[in-house]
């Protein structure tokens, strides 16, 4: 199942509600799952972003519809890339002219 990246940055409302952190994290597990979409690992980053998020997805269209719905919540701001793994790479590259 391919692998996405997104590197979300929390809202203002997000932010007021820092303590319910867990609890969207949580529920941003089950609407993946729902979604088709499986939220691998989060990480609570320093930095430009705020979070991390390690998504499988068996589509750009689920991966993006997963996005689109965590951040229809009004807690985060998304940006979510299709990460490639090394045998993928090995593949783009071995195309090249």
């Amino acid at each position: 199942m391919p692998t996405y990246i997104s590197l979300a940055r929390m809202t203002k409302e997000g932010v007021r509600d820092a303590k319910g952190i867990p609890q969207r994290v949580a529920n941003a597990e089950r609407l993946f799952s729902q979604l088709g979409a499986t939220l691998k690992e989060i990480y609570l980053v320093n930095g430009r972003y705020d979070y991390v998020v390690i998504i499988d997805a068996p589509d750009d269209l689920t991966a993006t519809r997963a996005a689109l719905a965590v951040s229809s919540l009004g807690n985060v701001r998304t940006e979510t890339s299709r990460a490639y793994t090394k045998a993928e790479i090995d593949q783009i590259v071995g195309g090249l002219p």
